[in-house]
C-alpha cells in the first residue's frame, strides 16, 4: 500500500514538474523572439524610421513612414468591411438560428478560419483586382476583412451567449421586443468581450503577408489614395528579408519589432479588458 502510495506521489509530483517545464518553455519561445528581435531590430528604430520613405537600392538609412500608415489604413478597412459582417452573423446565430442553420454557419465559418491565407488572398485578387485591372489599398483591406469575419462570428456568438439568460426573459417580460432586448440588454452586457473579439481578430490579420502580395502588393512611395497599391510592414518584411541588402536585412529586423510590438499591445489590451468580465454598464 505504501509503495501504491509512493508511486502515486511520484507520477503526481512527475507530471506537475513536466507542466511546469513546457509552462516555461511557452513563455521562453516568446520572449526568444521578442529578444531576438531587439537585438537585431532595436538600433534600427529611430525617428526616421518612423518619418522617412524607404531609399533607393544601394543606399542606406531611410525608413518606412508609407508602410506604417498603409498598414494602419489596411487594418481600419478589413475592421470597416469584416467586424460588422461577423457581429451581425453572431447576433443571428446566438438569437434566431436554429440548430441546423446554426451548425452549418458555425461549420462554415470554421472551415473559413483555417483557409491558408494565401487562398484568401488568390479569391481577393480575382474578385477585386483583376476586374479593375490595377492593385490598390481596398483590395487588400478586403482580402484581410475577409480573414476577420470567421474570427470575429464565433467570438462575438460564445460572448453573446454568455450572457444570463434571465435578462433576455426579464427585457421581454417588461415589453420589449426581440431586436430593443437585444441592442439594449444583450449587447451592452456583452460589450467588453465583443470588443475583446474585434481586437483579437484585427491583431490576427495585422502580421499576415500572403494576401497583401496578391491585393495592395506594396509601393515605395506614398499612396495617392485608397483606389492606389499601398505599402504594408509584413509586405515590406518579406521583399526586405529576401534582398541581398544588409541594411535592408537590418531595416527588415526593425519591422519586425514594430510589428510585434503592435500585436503584443492589441493582445495585451483585449486581455485587460477581457479580465474585467461580463456586465452591464452602469
Amino acid at each position: 500500500m505504501n509503495a501504491r502510495l509512493r508511486w502515486r506521489k511520484f507520477l503526481s509530483n512527475f507530471m506537475l514538474t513536466m507542466t511546469g517545464v513546457c509552462a516555461v518553455v511557452s513563455v521562453a519561445v516568446l520572449f526568444f523572439i521578442l529578444g531576438c528581435l531587439v537585438y537585431q531590430g532595436g538600433t534600427s528604430i529611430n525617428w526616421n524610421f518612423f518619418t522617412k520613405l524607404p531609399v533607393p537600392v544601394g543606399e542606406t538609412g531611410g525608413g518606412m513612414a508609407n508602410a506604417i500608415v498603409g498598414t494602419g489604413e489596411l487594418l481600419i478597412l478589413a475592421t470597416l468591411f469584416g467586424v460588422p459582417i461577423g457581429f451581425f452573423g453572431a447576433v443571428y446565430l446566438a438569437e434566431f438560428s436554429g440548430s441546423a442553420m446554426a451548425f452549418v454557419v458555425r461549420y462554415a465559418a470554421d472551415l473559413l478560419n483555417g483557409v491558408p491565407s494565401i487562398v484568401i488572398g488568390i479569391f481577393a485578387y480575382a474578385v477585386a483586382v483583376h476586374p479593375f485591372g490595377h492593385f490598390s489599398t481596398y483590395a487588400g483591406g478586403f482580402a484581410l476583412g475577409l480573414m476577420m469575419i470567421p474570427i470575429t462570428l464565433r467570438s462575438t456568438e460564445e460572448f453573446l451567449l454568455a450572457v444570463p439568460r434571465t435578462l433576455r426573459e426579464g427585457a421581454m417580460a417588461l415589453g420589449a421586443s426581440k431586436w430593443k432586448t437585444i441592442v439594449t440588454v444583450i449587447v451592452p452586457a456583452a460589450y467588453r468581450g465583443i470588443l475583446t473579439a474585434i481586437l483579437l481578430a484585427v491583431a490576427r490579420v495585422a502580421g499576415e503577408t500572403a494576401p497583401l502580395l496578391f491585393t495592395a502588393f506594396g509601393n515605395t512611395y506614398w499612396s495617392k489614395g485608397l483606389k492606389d497599391a499601398t505599402s504594408s510592414l509584413p509586405a515590406v518584411i518579406y521583399s526586405y528579408a529576401l534582398s541581398p541588402y544588409d541594411d535592408w536585412h537590418r531595416q527588415a529586423w526593425a519591422a519586425g519589432l514594430v510589428l510585434l510590438v503592435l500585436v503584443l499591445v492589441i493582445n495585451i489590451v483585449a486581455r485587460g479588458i477581457l479580465s474585467r468580465g461580463i456586465s452591464v454598464p452602469r
